[in-house]
């Protein structure tokens, strides 16, 4: 018998990469041979025999996406099996019963038996919808010990769900109410990542800030929270560096600085999801912080870290968004100067509050913000960097292309190595010197 091969392609966040490495550990398993998703392959009907498409709803070009890929394997293998599953799958399972190319949809609380019902399509070849509601698990959905590991680093999910229900927002629909991964499973997970020589992880989540907080009737671990975590993880021997993903500005309390200021092994790079610069839209938004206090986080790390880097998102006509109120935005994206913000022009996501708001803004008053934010970030961007000329930084060294090694510093700045003569220097820390800076890395010798 045939060994049989399955490819993932994988859209949207870290969360739904960890889980794609999570259901191609359960594939493995079960005797399947996991093929690495190339464009391609997708040309190549004998290679495939099973696609799994993990599948993305931020968005509605998400949607399309999704719904395009799903089209693609299938058309250019039409004997393949194809398997959609993912937070657009949650949202939208009715749109994608109706697509012919499917055979298997699944919910995300479905992806831990994926190859189950696989097995059973293959029996009896009737189509298979299985999606749960959302919010009706109360705990978080343990895949066991899998990591999603890149060369150098592995992002390890410790939380699932979103309670803040953001009016843009269609992720708490798709993902459900907050559920933390118990303490022990992830350090039994980190413990078991350092043992492959991984210096670093990522902490990621739906909504990390959350952390513990449903550990209320839980006697012993009702006070628990994430920084208690990352106190745990930085004492676990051969991890280096300990990334958080995206945070919210309320987790940045005195209480919390104190406590993390002591973690040494922690980045000193943080994604403060910002959205707006202005009070009266965050407010429409339902974000649950003000400017000022917003102001308050940032200061608190720079006071902190004088080295730390400051990232964010920022979305630009937001239903009733003024002229007068993207100038607030922008005057207090100018105060903050943030390392780099990623734009993102306001979309419509049918489900959400947002989506039936008045004053809907014009697409092209939309561009010309998203551009003008662009420039200013890219104008950032490259001031910090040209700072860092004629100074050293530690790298970790991910990859090489051509002669050029590429890693990042602690704070998250992309370095590109020329020169070397050393060889072999993945996953190694390197000291570099910095000779030049470029709008989007920064470029060294090794000394």
């Amino acid at each position: 018998m045939k060994q049989e091969n399955v490819a993932f392609l994988t859209l949207g966040c870290k969360v739904n990469q960890y889980e794609t490495n999570a259901m191609a550990q359960k594939f493995k398993q079960a005797g399947y041979k996991v093929i690495e998703y190339e464009s391609s392959d997708v040309k190549n009907s004998t290679k495939i025999d099973i696609y799994v498409i993990n599948t993305c709803t931020v968005t509605n070009i998400s949607d399309r996406k999704s719904r395009q890929m799903l089209r693609k394997v299938k058309e250019h293998n039409p004997n393949a099996i194809i398997v959609a599953t993912g937070c657009y799958a949650q949202v939208a399972k009715e749109v994608l019963n109706d697509m012919e190319e499917i055979d298997l949809v699944l919910g995300n609380n479905e992806k831990k038996d994926i190859v189950q019902y696989v097995e059973q399509f293959k029996k009896d070849h009737n189509k298979i919808s299985e999606v749960k509601d959302t919010f009706e698990p109360k705990e978080f959905c343990e895949f066991g010990t899998t990591t999603y590991t890149e060369k150098t680093r592995a992002a390890i999910k410790v939380q699932d769900g979103c309670d803040r229900f953001c009016t843009y927002c269609i992720i708490p629909y798709a993902r459900g109410r907050v559920r933390s991964r118990r303490p022990e499973k992830v350090i039994e997970e980190i413990k078991e990542i350092s043992k492959k020589g991984i210096k670093e992880v990522v902490i990621t989540g739906i909504h990390i800030a959350s952390y513990g907080k449903d550990f209320i009737n839980d006697e012993k671990l009702k006070e628990y929270r994430l920084i208690d975590l990352l106190q745990e993880i930085n004492q676990i021997e051969g991890i280096k560096r300990i990334r958080l993903g995206s945070i919210e500005p309320t987790l940045i309390t005195d209480e919390f600085i104190e406590k993390i200021k002591n973690i040494e092994k922690i980045c000193h790079h943080f994604h403060l999801s910002l959205q707006s610069g202005c009070d009266d839209t965050l407010s429409r938004m339902n974000r649950k912080y003000t400017t000022e206090e917003f102001r308050q986080a940032v200061q608190r790390l720079r006071n902190t870290y004088k080295d730390v880097i400051l990232t964010t998102d920022i979305i630009v006509g937001f239903p009733g968004e003024t002229e007068e109120e993207f100038e607030k935005t922008t005057k207090f994206l100018e105060e903050i100067k943030f390392y780099k913000m990623h734009i993102f022009p306001y979309s419509q996501r049918k489900g959400t509050k947002a989506a039936e708001m008045p004053k809907q803004v014009d697409g092209n008053i939309k561009e010309k913000r998203a551009k003008e934010l662009i420039e200013m970030s890219n104008k950032n961007q490259l001031e910090y960097n040209k700072q860092y000329c004629g100074t050293e930084v530690e790298v970790l060294i991910e990859e090489k292309q051509k002669d050029i090694y590429k890693g990042h510093t602690a704070n998250y700045i992309l370095v590109k190595v020329k020169n070397t003569n050393e060889k072999e220097l993945e996953n190694k820390i390197k000291n570099v010197k910095i000779e030049e800076a470029e709008e989007e890395n920064l470029i060294g010798i090794i000394y």
